[in-house]
């Protein structure tokens, strides 16, 4: 019995050292870093800078481009890419561009001055913000057809081990080379920050070279190019070729991934995009304030820097890798709801140390606790998206469905500095809890009313596979 589990153990291990798995690693951390960059990172440089928290809970909204990606994600989908397509396919050439406007964008926060020009730095936040969500597009497409169904609950815990990872060095890291550069913690310095930035836009190059070394995933879209070429054909008897094709294209790159989606879920979509839109609302309007929670509780750049660094990265990494064994023995809606109840009962434990203040040993546990719920949380949600998506239409329903996930929340928190300045941080961090809560009845309503995503129905056919897998 013993030694039937340790075997059963050692495969589920096993899967992560595969190659696809170990990429998908390394894109997660190309797509966590700007993440953080404009946003919780950025409002502690806003802070330090004397921003105010309410211009700071307003200046957050760049972030929503992340909401709106599904608008210019048919693009991405179906739309090649003079030079980068011919060279390295349309997935990757879409990533490399992505990336290497990233690199630039971030360079030009780097350079930017908060007290002197803040729009000049909305406008490269802004950019950050709009080049860091095509990246996301691309990557999740990248990540659903590199493998097939039964390997996503690996994949998405690599990526989310990559990706929280990267939120870490964006946040942590940043903070430490702000606080090497400028070790009095008394006074803001502004060439501290732009070193951070600038040290940040280096580390896109991860992405740019596992972009680079990888390989193009396959992909199945005969049907959605079948579908563009009778429609094209039609169309062609009534209007010139030109106004034909552009209007085939247009239907098959963004209407017909969404007929797609509701013909398969029927009425029950709209159960399932309005449990997608509120899954993550507890940890979103929290994570908005959290920086900024530190600053005012008398904790340093150096302190913070330490926490997130050292047990915050170990309880994420530990999080996301126990989230994938889970989802491979429990199935994707079991974990999904455990991920959901650990996020909200986590924001309690903020709402206790901001009635105790500064105390260094509680943050330490608070980090902890928090990062290894976000872990477990995000793994399942992760699956539970890719297991909604159609192959031919991965990129475009994958950001409209991960869109969704984040208008709600992060529209609710552009207004968490208002909140703070008119109840304070205990009765801020008791509501972001609460809110976590209706999610919990909105994950058994899908479970008993909508179709199962395939990621449930293949999990038990995981763990048998897993050594093959990683023989391949």
């Amino acid at each position: 019995m013993i030694a039937s589990r340790v075997s059963r153990l050692r495969d589920a291990l096993t899967i992560y050292f595969h190659k696809r798995v170990l990429i998908l690693l390394f894109l997660g951390f190309s797509a966590g870093l700007p993440l953080m960059l404009v946003f919780s990172t950025l409002s502690f440089w806003l802070r330090e800078a004397g921003i105010d928290r309410t211009a700071i809970g307003y200046f957050s909204w760049i972030a929503l481009a992340y909401g709106f990606k599904w608008a210019w994600s048919p693009l991405v989908d179906r739309m090649s890419l003079p030079f980068f397509t011919q060279i390295l396919g349309r997935r990757r050439g879409w990533m490399l561009f992505a990336q290497m406007l990233l690199v630039l964008a971030i360079l030009g926060m780097s350079q930017s001055d908060p007290l002197a020009d803040l729009e000049r730095l909305a406008l490269f936040a802004l950019m950050v913000a709009f080049a860091s969500a095509t990246q996301d597009i691309v990557i999740d497409a990248f990540r659903i057809e590199s493998a097939p169904q039964k390997m996503q609950a690996a994949l998405a815990a690599a990526y989310q081990v990559g990706y929280r990872s990267a939120m870490i060095v964006a946040t942590a890291g940043a903070l430490t080379i702000a606080a090497w550069v400028d070790p009095n913690s008394e006074s803001y310095d502004l060439a501290s920050w732009q070193t951070a930035y600038l040290v940040m836009a280096g580390l896109m190059f991860i992405g740019i070279f596992t972009t680079l070394l990888s390989s193009e995933p396959k992909v199945e879209a005969k049907e959605a190019d079948q579908i563009e070429s009778d429609l094209k054909q039609c169309l062609s008897e009534r209007y010139p070729r030109p106004v034909a094709a552009a209007a085939s294209w247009l239907y098959t790159a963004s209407i017909l991934p969404f007929i797609d989606f509701f013909k398969r879920y029927g009425r029950s979509a709209i159960l399932i995009l309005l449990l997608i839109s509120c899954y993550r609302i507890s940890d979103i309007v929290m994570g908005i304030m959290a920086n900024v929670f530190y600053v005012d509780m008398g904790f340093s750049k150096t302190e913070i820097a330490t926490l997130s660094k050292v047990y915050g990265l170990i309880m994420t990494l530990v999080g996301a890798g126990a989230g994938g064994m889970l989802l491979a023995r429990y199935g994707t809606m079991k974990i999904l709801f455990l991920g959901a109840f650990m996020v909200a009962v986590t924001n309690l434990l903020f709402a206790y140390q901001a009635m105790i203040g500064y105390n260094l040993e509680l943050l330490t546990v608070v980090i902890s606790i928090d990062n290894f719920s976000a872990g477990v949380a995000t793994a399942a949600f992760i699956a539970y998206l890719s297991s909604l998506t159609s192959s031919g239409y991965s990129a475009t329903q994958y950001a409209l469905l991960s869109s969704i996930m984040l208008l709600f929340p992060k529209f609710v928190a552009g207004f968490s500095g208002q909140y703070i300045d008119a109840y304070g941080y205990v009765n801020f961090f008791v509501a972001a809890s609460v809110i976590g809560f209706p999610v919990l009845g909105l994950i058994v309503l899908v479970q008993k009313y909508a179709p199962h995503p395939n990621g449930d129905e293949q999990a038990e056919s995981l763990d048998s596979s897993n050594g093959q897998q990683a023989r391949d």
